[in-house]
């Protein structure tokens, strides 16, 4: 792609869009995580039905809110747009008529230390445009909000959809807020909301920044209001500047450490985080326990990528010898509970680790066996 460079103005490309350098391609230009929907580490593809209870994710980064449970699944989806590979995929359960406080939202929360040179809530805010390609069995008016922190300032738009089951690219331009509180720091910065159904008193009217908890805008349709509706979504981007400009394409590898920020299993590709996932041998085994206080066996591990804040540690058995433990252990010739009641221990931005509940077998070394998932999940 040929540009032209211009210190004061910043960077001209061949399309005729503009991007100052803050925007530029190389530095921060989209500040969505996941935008095309390849990375999956906590579902590996499979369909959901997300609940009120529990956290909900479509594909890394993207979380449902939700004010019922069980009126829609989802799951990643290879329906794409030429360009892209996969898509997240809604499908409505039933036609919900949505209450009046209720909201049904597609979000994903953005890190505060990637979004404070738009200096929102200042006199220099900064102008952003979301753009991204959807697609839907039904047609019409839609709707969605981005918002601070605290949700107290929010910005709904809408869009439209003119053709059933039909790709179509939309973009929504977004004059900064000058006033309210926006975090810059490891918090969240600001979030971005996909309406898939919300009530009358959480809907504001589209193109306007309001001091209020608005999740999508006046006049939208509701996809969990009918039976069997679909809602795909992909190429999500959220750039500082006055128009949409290609989407910003990343490396596999670079998207998925952006996603290991926040998320991150000891699972290879492709597989989702469940007790009995992985066999001896198979994957599974994390290493030898070194020896600790009292002869208790205590192991280390080191995450991939320094996570965004100390996470919150899940365990998970291999499923092997019977034992049903979180993690266990191989010695003498036997399998052994290693930490059923220990769990995960001093965990921190870079490392976790586990520990034997016993002081027995002195001199014996252990080799662990389990998994892991750590979240520090805006």
């Amino acid at each position: 792609m040929s540009m032209i460079l211009d210190g004061s103005n910043g960077v001209t490309f061949n399309d005729a869009s503009l991007q100052g350098a803050a925007a530029s391609p190389y530095v921060l230009k989209n500040r969505i995580i996941n935008g095309a929907m390849v990375i999956d580490q906590r579902n590996a593809g499979a369909s959901v039905t997300p609940l009120t209870s529990g956290d909900w994710y479509a594909t890394d980064r993207w979380r449902y809110y939700i004010d019922q449970s069980s009126k829609f699944s989802s799951q990643q989806s290879s329906v794409a747009p030429s360009g892209f590979v996969n898509s997240i995929l809604v499908t409505s359960l039933s036609s919900y008529s949505v209450a009046s406080g209720e909201s049904f939202t597609l979000t994903q929360n953005i890190e505060g230390l990637n979004t404070g040179d738009l200096a929102w809530g200042t006199a220099s805010a900064q102008t952003v445009t979301l753009s991204f390609w959807v697609r839907s069995s039904l047609t019409g008016t839609f709707g969605g909000s981005v918002t601070n922190s605290a949700i107290n300032r929010s910005y709904p738009f809408s869009y439209t959809i003119s053709a059933a089951n039909t790709w179509e690219q939309k973009s929504v331009t977004i004059t900064g807020d000058t006033t309210g509180t926006w975090l810059t720091t490891n918090g969240i910065g600001l979030r971005v909301f996909f309406s898939l159904g919300t009530g009358s008193t959480k809907l504001g009217t589209a193109g306007s920044w309001a001091g209020s908890d608005f999740r999508g805008a006046t006049g939208q349709t509701n996809v969990v209001g009918t039976n069997g509706a679909t809602f795909y979504i992909t190429g999500v981007q959220l750039e500082q500047n006055t128009s949409a400009t290609p989407f910003e394409r990343r490396l596999y590898n670079q998207e998925l450490a952006n996603c290991q920020r926040y998320y991150e299993t000891g699972y290879p590709n492709g597989t989702a985080p469940a007790n009995g996932a992985i066999g001896y041998f198979d994957g599974g085994s994390l290493g030898t326990a070194a020896y600790a206080t009292n002869n208790m066996r205590s192991l280390v591990i080191p995450f991939c990528v320094e996570k965004r804040a100390a996470p919150t540690i899940t365990l998970y058995n291999t499923g092997i010898g019977g034992i049903t433990a979180n993690f266990w252990a191989y010695y003498n010739g036997a399998w052994a509970n290693y930490n059923s009641a220990a769990g995960a221990s001093l965990p921190t931005a870079k490392c976790f680790s586990v520990r034997s509940t016993s002081t027995s077998s002195t001199g014996v070394a252990y080799m662990v066996e389990g998994n892991w998932a750590a979240s520090a999940e805006l």
